[in-house]
């Protein structure tokens, strides 16, 4: 069960109309390394994780990410509410603008719309926590890329906060996965599998 807070994790407040800037933003929304995806990965990966710690880990970070989705989503919003058909077509919005008009739709920044094909869970407890590890780092460098390309200080902010939370999460990850094979190495399964290793 999910408690909804009518607020956003760090405030978004965008005063600029730019969908330029709204078509790269929008990877993070439904991009290969974006909010959605890692919600709906970490959400899904809970059930077969072997310990408490783990699976409220993965709810606690799943569920931040749902905020981050919503973070996104209100970026997007903003930067493109107040847009011209002139700044549509300066901007290259145009393609995006016939399909959606201004809603936000899950997608890459290609154009590419969001697929499950985008994530991974294995049931494979070191396999996933080394997964979301990589992701959290995907994503990080996905905010890097966009802070490269965004000279709008409103958005920068919100961006860096998120930049932030990727670092903590795969600081977290890497805590997890420590802990994880120190229990299993107790048991002698982490590093040989009696079943496969002679």
């Amino acid at each position: 069960m999910f408690s909804y807070v009518k607020n956003l994790q760090y405030p978004v407040k965008i005063k600029n109309t730019s969908p330029a800037l709204a078509k790269f933003i929008i990877s993070q929304y439904g991009g290969p390394d974006g909010e959605l995806g890692a919600s709906l990965r970490y959400l899904s990966q809970r059930y077969s994780m072997p310990y408490p710690e783990l699976q409220g880990l993965l709810t606690d970070i799943g569920t931040e990410e749902l905020g981050h989705f919503e973070m996104i989503a209100a970026i997007i919003h903003q930067l493109t509410r107040n847009m011209t058909i002139e700044e549509i077509k300066k901007d290259g919005f145009d393609a995006y603008f016939v399909d959606h008009t201004g809603g936000i739709y899950p997608q890459f920044a290609s154009g590419t719309p969001w697929t499950a094909a985008t994530i991974a869970v294995k049931g494979d407890v070191i396999t996933d926590l080394t997964e979301d590890m990589a992701a959290e780092q995907k994503a990080r460098t996905t905010y890097d890329n966009i802070l490269r390309l965004s000279d709008d200080p409103d958005v920068n902010n919100v961006i860096k906060f998120l930049r932030e939370r990727e670092i903590i999460h795969f600081q977290r990850f890497g805590e997890a996965l420590t802990k994880t094979v120190e229990k299993l190495n107790q048991k002698n399964v982490y590093a040989i599998n009696p079943a496969f290793d002679k």
